[in-house]
């Protein structure tokens, strides 16, 4: 297994980073993932730490070494990063359990299987083109489905910033998991926050990551957005990796210090980038179709997007 892979995270105008990235890889499997605590609670930041270190640990668990059921493990380790997440509200005595959006996704003999909560975004690419990215669990996405909003109101929708899915909140999450994709040698993968697509076009982010290596690319597409949005700028985290193969005999011209390669790794053996932090500035590495049945009905939308305002009002009276 080989591949290219580049992680990088910046506070913004924010006072802190409530954004969490990170990847584990074995012989034959890498795990990818990217959280964004939600800012009107209490401890985004400790939720997405959560979420990363649970879904890392049970990856280092069952990665023997790939995973026998990639979509299933997605689902099931979204769902116990959630309980943690209420674990640690119970442990300490919090009114309310931190929350976090969620995106992973799991590469293993050149397939890639992705799953989300929310609306942090995996991009899947090739040549320049979008050949996928996950749909968000927000009120306008909802409306666009529906054909009651335009695609181009994604950006100005007076509704874009409401969610109603995510870890944490006091109803399980619905995990949106992607059917297996083949993935071939040149294929980009990027998973970021919405402090990067919400003022980037998805264009423009395509256009970016395919002109340079990642380990350029990323810097370039996060120090453009963070321009665009100027003093008012989010958290703004993206880790993407190019596929190279799952053998090194694949002919990806000369390998550069970027390239990771498993081939030569033992099979009980792991290797992560995800650890319990809580740092909280700046941290760098050294258009899916809709689902056949939607999860969510009209009512369930409006109970969950109702009841995570209402956190984030009770929030927000106890920070002031």
């Amino acid at each position: 297994m080989q591949f290219s892979v580049y992680q990088e995270s910046h506070i913004g105008g924010r006072k802190v980073n409530q954004d969490r990235m990170g990847y584990s890889f074995t012989r034959d499997a890498l795990l990818l993932v990217l959280a964004d605590g939600m800012g009107g609670h209490l401890r985004g930041e400790v939720a997405a730490t959560v979420a990363l270190r649970t879904i890392s640990t049970l990856f280092q668990q069952q990665a023997q070494p790939y995973v026998k059921k990639p979509q299933r493990f997605l689902e099931e380790a979204f769902h116990a990063a959630h309980r943690d997440i209420h674990q640690y509200r119970a442990d300490h005595q919090l009114p309310e359990a931190p929350r976090t959006t969620i995106v992973a996704c799991l590469v293993q003999h050149n397939t890639a299987t992705w799953a989300h909560c929310g609306d942090s975004r995996l991009y899947w690419m090739r040549d320049g083109q979008i050949l996928a990215r996950t749909r968000d669990h927000s009120h306008v996405e909802s409306l666009i489905a529906k054909g009651l909003a335009q695609p181009s109101e994604r950006a100005t929708h007076p509704d874009r910033n409401k969610l109603f899915n995510c870890l944490g909140a006091d109803t399980p999450p619905k995990v949106e998991v992607a059917a297996a994709a083949g993935v071939l040698p040149g294929d980009l993968l990027l998973l970021c926050s919405d402090g990067l697509w919400s003022v980037l076009p998805d264009d423009e982010l395509a256009r970016r990551m395919q002109a340079q290596t990642v380990v350029r690319a990323v810097p370039d597409i996060l120090q453009a957005a963070l321009k665009a949005a100027g003093g008012a700028s989010d958290n703004v985290t993206a880790l993407a990796i190019m596929w190279q193969g799952s053998s090194v005999a694949d002919d990806m011209g000369p390998i550069t210090a970027t390239v990771i390669s498993t081939e030569s790794m033992p099979e009980d053996l792991h290797s992560t980038t995800i650890r319990d932090t809580r740092d909280t500035g700046d941290t760098r590495d050294a258009a899916a179709a809709p689902s056949e049945a939607d999860a969510f009905d009209d009512d369930a939308i409006e109970k969950a997007i109702a009841e995570i305002r209402g956190a984030i009002e009770k929030s927000t009276h106890l920070l002031k």
